[in-house]
Order: C-alpha cells, then sequence, then structure tokens
C-alpha cells in the first residue's frame, strides 16, 4: 500500500473509528472472536514468534501473550498500536503497512493478517502483502488471513438504510465488481475492500500451501451478536456445529468473514 494510503488508514481509525474498535469484537462480534480464536490456538503452537500486522483492538495479541509467543505487533494506527503496546510492554512494536513490514526475512513461525487485507483497495497492495508475509515466515511457517464477505454490506444496507441502494446510482453496480468501499458508502469500516471466496482463494494460492478455507461465522453470521450472551456449555455446542459447517460452499454465502490458513511450503 502506498505511504499515502497506509496513511489515510491509520487516520481513519486514529481519529473516527478508534472506540469502536476497541470494542468491537466483545461487543458486536464475539463469535468472530471465539471462532477465529479457535483457530489460532490450534494451529499457532505456544512460544511462537508472530508477527500480528494489524493488531486492531489486541484481544488476539493477549491469547497470543498467555501462550508465551514473542510478539511483532504492526499496525498503521498509531493510537491502537500504542493500546496494544500499554498492556504487552514486552511486545516489539511497529508502525508499518502490511505491504512493508520491517521484519528480518524468515524470523517468524506465524503471521496474522486479520484485518489488513481487507484494507487494501489494490490488488496490487494485496499480493505485496502475502509476499511480505512469505517474506517473514520461516520455511514451514504459517499465515492466518482474514477477509470479508462481499455481500455482508449489501445485506447490512438493505437490513438498515434500504433507500441507500438509489445513491449513488452506478455504485453498486461496480461494486459487485471489485468490491471496494469508502468512508462516504460505508463509514464503519471506511476505506476497504471486500472479497470473494474465488478471490480469496487465489490471493494465496501460489505462495502457500492451503491447509484451511472457512467461513468464520458460518450460518450464524446474521446474528452473531446473540452469542456473547450464550452460556459456556451452550456456545461450545454452537461453535462446533460452527466448525463443522464452516467449510461448506452454503456457509460461504452467510458468513461474515473468511479465514485463510496456509504453509510455507
Amino acid at each position: 500500500m502506498p505511504e499515502d494510503d497506509a496513511a489515510r488508514v491509520g487516520r481513519y481509525y486514529d481519529d473516527v473509528i478508534f472506540e469502536a474498535e476497541v470494542t468491537r469484537l466483545r461487543d458486536q462480534f464475539p463469535l468472530e472472536l471465539a471462532a477465529t480464536s479457535r483457530y489460532i490456538e490450534r494451529y499457532v503452537p505456544a512460544g511462537s514468534t508472530v508477527a500480528e500486522v494489524g493488531v486492531g483492538g489486541g484481544l488476539y495479541s493477549e491469547l497470543l501473550a498467555r501462550r508465551g509467543c514473542r510478539l511483532r505487533l504492526v499496525d498503521v494506527s498509531r493510537k491502537l498500536l500504542d493500546s496494544v503496546r500499554a498492556r504487552l510492554p514486552e511486545a516489539a512494536a511497529h508502525y508499518a503497512s502490511a505491504t512493508n513490514l520491517p521484519l528480518e526475512d524468515a524470523s517468524c513461525d506465524a503471521v496474522l493478517m486479520l484485518g489488513p487485507l481487507y484494507h487494501l483497495t489494490r490488488v496490487e497492495d494485496r499480493l505485496q502483502a502475502v509476499s511480505e508475509a512469505t517474506r517473514v515466515l520461516k520455511l514451514g511457517g504459517l499465515l492466518l488471513a482474514a477477509g470479508i464477505n462481499r455481500f455482508t454490506y449489501l445485506r447490512d444496507l438493505f437490513r438498515e438504510a434500504a433507500q441507500l441502494v438509489l445513491e449513488p446510482a452506478d455504485f453498486h453496480a461496480q461494486y459487485l465488481r471489485d468490491g471496494v468501499l469508502n468512508p462516504g458508502v460505508a463509514p464503519p469500516i471506511g476505506h476497504a475492500h471486500l472479497t470473494t471466496r474465488a478471490e480469496f482463494h487465489d490471493l494465496f494460492a501460489h505462495q502457500f500451501e492451503e491447509i484451511k478455507l472457512v467461513a468464520v461465522e458460518s450460518f450464524a453470521g446474521p446474528w452473531q451478536a446473540r452469542f456473547r450472551k450464550f452460556p459456556p456449555g451452550v456456545a461450545e455446542a454452537w461453535l462446533e456445529l460452527i466448525e463443522q459447517t464452516a467449510e461448506t460452499p452454503e456457509a460461504f454465502g452467510l458468513t461474515d468473514h473468511l479465514l485463510y490458513i496456509g504453509r510455507v511450503p
């Protein structure tokens, strides 16, 4: 991502949606948090050296720290980076873009990109970020990367502000082709790229050996805020069902997030 684009996304987080991002996973997307945490615990060994590129509210950083991982935190938002570093002072922190990681070659056991790829609106930048992940990973190292289902924006617009389908008249035809959003049409996320299953798969195909590509929330995506109120036994039973269905074609049509897990061959 060119430096001006990185700065633009960073400023949007710092000045507009910082507070929302800090509370987002726990309050609005607890199922995304629980399901993604499951995959992290399963695939990232305790004690690993992990680059977390895009730290968000720091909940995954804290999970990794509890597992004894050595953290390299990278973000274009100074406020998010400072907030997480204040809670995890032993972690190394870098103000930088996913397209130009300030990390040594073959220095990491795992890379998490659970946000940057859906803020890179140009395909060249997304491919560059994937190449950077490949560069900093050791042989056999793991990438966990998230994308957002392109249809979630349309689903939420239909539910919350249906009349906006008329303004601007040609935007949605273009959006179906390229998946690009901006703060004028999607203020909760700002500058973003939302993907399809095929497009997300192809992004990694030439550099990684795929382990899994899953629909994180599966059928429960539109109602996941309810998950926060489930008692532990009920929550665990639903997580099991969601994971059992997460690789089916039907799940990819309903989910909010896609998660790719791949290995450097």
